[in-house]
């Protein structure tokens, strides 16, 4: 969980955009995908026995598919996934309503305010609170981002799939998932980030892990590399470790 400030724009090397060629297509269908699979297989076959690790570990899996899918949408919120747009939006759109229902245009107009008001009151994931409490941040967060369908068409879906599945099934790897990962990507993406003092020549307000790949991987697929995603938005995902090396 370390961080290190970045006080100067030219911390990180400048990786040349390259033409995706079906690559952010190919990452995200395999995101999805994988999110897909593994929930069916949770729901409709798996039988855990809750005094191993097994299902708890698998509840994790499930967790970091679900981070995945709103990196998935974040990615074709800046273009990345396909440089056809249509497709690119598509796949953003189908992305996020998978993510606990959110609704991909919306979060589109939010998260570039973010990237051109970062740290100000224009800013709508930034908490200029005393002290920066992270429940009082990840409070006003949710306010910012989850509306009163999202809660009902969550409770109708859950409804649902008890009549079809295991009900300690759906909470452990439907439900409880999606909760974590959303802590998850506010930790390692919002709060960790962007808490706290910056330098004055630090113009994304922004921090950044210290260098290591498997980590900045499983924490939020490479997003502890924030300063480098503010200063090179243009980077997919998989090529943010690059700015790193």
């Amino acid at each position: 969980m370390s961080a290190e400030i970045l006080n100067v724009a030219t911390a990180s090397p400048r990786i040349k955009p390259q033409p995706l060629n079906g690559k952010g297509v190919a990452v995200a269908l395999l995101v999805i995908g994988a999110w897909a699979g593994l929930l069916t297989f949770l729901l409709a076959f798996y039988e855990p026995n809750w005094r191993s690790p097994a299902p708890y570990l698998l509840a994790l899996g499930q967790m970091h598919l679900y981070t995945g899918l709103y990196i998935t949408a974040h990615d074709a919120m800046h273009g990345v996934v396909s440089p056809h747009k249509r497709l690119n939006n598509a796949i953003g759109t189908v992305a996020a309503l998978l993510f606990a229902y959110n609704w991909f245009p919306g979060q589109v107009a939010k998260h570039h305010a973010h990237h051109r008001h970062v740290g100000t009151a224009d800013d709508p994931d930034f908490h200029d609170g005393e002290h920066q409490s992270f429940l009082l941040w990840f409070l006003r967060f949710a306010w910012h981002y989850v509306t009163w369908w999202q809660v009902l068409l969550m409770a109708v879906t859950y409804n649902v799939l008890k009549l079809c599945f295991p009900q300690a099934n759906v909470i452990a790897f439907w439900m409880i998932p999606a909760v974590l990962a959303t802590l998850q990507l506010f930790f390692f993406g919002t709060y960790l980030p962007h808490r706290g003092e910056h330098a004055a020549d630090n113009p994304h307000k922004s921090r950044s892990q210290l260098r290591h790949h498997v980590w900045a991987f499983v924490s939020c697929y490479f997003f502890g590399y924030h300063y480098e995603h503010h200063d090179q938005p243009y980077l997919p995902w998989w090529r943010l470790w690059q700015t790193k090396a």
